[in-house]
């Protein structure tokens, strides 16, 4: 299990994305309106702007980061990851 910070200090299991979005197009503000009906949403932004949604498994996650910020956190995670095991 590896695990991602998805900023201020909020982490999430990184095994358990499906995939992230930016909040600007139609299609993301959908599926935040429908995760938000079904109260299957947790908002990360910590009151700052929602720049990225991040679909899970079972629930979606706002960020206030930019999607390829927190993508290279996770290779980075994975690198690092690798290099531990090897050693």
């Amino acid at each position: 299990m590896s695990f991602v910070n998805i900023g201020f200090g909020n982490i999430i299991n990184s095994n358990k994305i499906v995939s992230m979005i930016t909040s600007d197009s139609a299609p993301a503000k959908r599926i935040v309106s429908n995760a938000k009906e079904t109260g299957n949403i947790i908002d990360a932004t910590q009151g700052r702007r929602t720049r990225c949604v991040i679909i899970c498994d079972d629930h979606v996650v706002l960020s206030a980061l930019m999607p390829d910020t927190i993508a290279n956190r996770i290779i980075d995670n994975s690198l690092k990851e690798e290099l531990d095991y090897d050693a």
